[in-house]
């Protein structure tokens, strides 16, 4: 061997610089069989990048390419860097991590990252949100605020596989030039790369987890403080001497991480301890508030942590698996104050997802804030109580039962009665009776379009339709979808009956 060849990596193949170097040099390129292995189990995954990229290497290079070593079951990685060590050869690689491996082995490497098709700082200006790339598409880019917001294209040629591939390699040299201060990575693997640089929020996906290579970044457009949000000053008493179970809830691309993020600078302004529990952690946050990663966790871990760490506060960011709920549930019963991040796109159903986790009495315990983010501001903030009532929709007075009433909290008007009948938890709308007879209205005018014999009442949380049996069909095919449209709408849920 005479240190003039090289050893490619799979990074040097899927850029394509490999086949660069073999075409220019004329030197003679090794392909460690354990590398050929993994490209082949890559390729049956869906995934045929890096071995086109070996494709493209051997036709540039023809006689010049020679397989070494034997395939094993140690990994590729280790394989290449041990053939390269053992007989003093040349690692040729773009991966930032096998060429720090490399040099603290004591192997000679060549490290070339190919230049970006784009540069995400230039592109992150005036109001730019996030930037969306995927290969064979136009890369584009969110524009705005949450929930208003437009997307444009930054060029009108689509990305190909080795650009996109480039712009990654790119990110990730510049990650590891600041690892550990200004970036971390949350995830890496073959076909999922999460990361945070800086402010940047960054997710890779490769074939087969997506059915082409896509690249998302996400920057938070602006930093607002608690009081931006110029609440009502008891709410802000509400949230600072009385809340201590939150949710705070809304579609994607709200606003709820920044209010999030607001609320727990808030906190640790008053004195208190904070900290966070993320997936992956991009809450931009001062460092006295420590950021705990849910990726980066073993299962119990951050419970754990919790618990012994007795914080005053937790934000949660963001709650949707399972294990989530059970651990923000925990922790309140623990006596830790809690911020819960949830999708939803009502506030009563952001309760629904939590209040069949617990028994009904003790939700209140659990969550007594309730605050639904729209469009960047807070359209509507609940309190949850438990009384000793009968429940809208039952007459017996035999029929009392703790009842958990959701009060809109600026007016105070009971707005939902939650309450167990049976087995089920039934979530009931409160409204005046005015307010339930114009819906009756709005339904009796969707169906008398095409029926003419039907009734139709209300039964707590239920809209119940009595339809004529002959009719049946008409109604299904013609008035069912509009009906159901109207009752998501007013939080109702629909039961159809033939008419006796």
């Amino acid at each position: 061997m005479n240190g003039s060849n090289v050893v490619v990596d799979e990074s040097a193949l899927r850029l394509g610089v490999a086949a660069d170097y073999a075409a220019e040099s004329g030197l003679r390129v090794f392909v460690h069989r354990s590398l050929l292995k993994y490209l082949m189990e890559r390729a049956f995954a869906g995934d045929l990048a890096s071995l086109d990229g070996l494709r493209r290497l051997t036709s540039a290079s023809k006689s010049h390419v020679e397989f070494v070593g034997e395939a094993t079951d140690v990994g590729w990685r280790d394989a290449v860097l041990e053939y390269c060590r053992k007989n003093h050869e040349t690692l040729f690689t773009s991966d930032p991590l096998v060429a720090r491996v490399a040099e603290s082995m004591g192997v000679r490497y060549r490290y070339i990252v190919p230049e970006p098709p784009i540069h995400i700082e230039s592109v992150f200006t005036g109001d730019v949100m996030s930037l969306h790339v995927k290969e064979g598409l136009e890369p584009r880019i969110k524009r705005g605020h949450p929930g208003r917001w437009v997307f444009e294209s930054i060029r009108e040629r689509p990305v190909t596989r080795t650009e996109l591939e480039s712009l990654v390699a790119y990110i990730m040299k510049t990650a590891y030039d600041v690892f550990g201060t200004e970036a971390f990575v949350e995830v890496d693997k073959s076909e999922l790369t999460i990361l945070q640089l800086g402010q940047f929020r960054i997710v890779i996906t490769r074939p087969p987890l997506s059915d082409g290579m896509e690249m998302t970044v996400v920057k938070p457009v602006m930093r607002v403080k608690l009081e931006d949000y110029r609440l009502p000053p008891k709410v802000l008493e509400r949230l600072e001497k009385r809340a201590e179970g939150i949710l705070i809830a809304g579609p994607p691309g709200m606003g709820k991480s920044t209010f999030a993020q607001a609320l727990a600078e808030h906190y640790r302004n008053m004195r208190k301890v904070v900290k966070t529990v993320e997936s992956p952690r991009d809450l931009n946050l001062p460092p006295d508030i420590t950021q705990y990663s849910k990726s980066a966790a073993k299962d119990g871990e951050i419970h754990s942590v919790l618990l012994l760490s007795r914080p005053d506060y937790t934000v949660f960011d963001e709650m949707r698996e399972a294990r989530d709920f059970e651990m923000y549930i925990d922790l309140r019963y623990a006596g830790i104050g809690m911020i819960g991040v949830i999708h939803a796109s009502t506030p009563i159903d952001a309760l629904h997802r939590i209040a069949n986790r617990v028994d009904i009495g003790v939700l209140p315990s659990i969550v007594d804030t309730l605050i639904f983010m729209d469009k960047g501001r807070v359209a509507s903030i609940h309190t949850l109580e438990i009384v000793v009532k009968v429940p809208a929709g039952l007459k017996r007075a035999d029929l009392a039962r703790p009842t958990v009433v959701v009060k809109d909290f600026l007016n105070d008007e009971a707005v939902y009665e939650l309450y167990v009948f049976g087995e089920r938890v039934f979530f009931v709308p409160v409204k005046p009776s005015e307010e339930r007879n114009n819906e009756l209205i709005l339904f009796r005018r969707i169906i008398s379009k095409h029926l003419s014999d039907f009734n139709i009442n209300y039964t707590g949380d239920k809209l119940v339709i009595s339809i004529n049996p002959e009719e049946m069909r008409t109604y299904f095919k013609k008035c069912q979808n509009k009906v159901l449209r109207l009752a998501k709408q007013v939080g109702l849920n629909v039961e159809v009956t033939p008419k006796q």
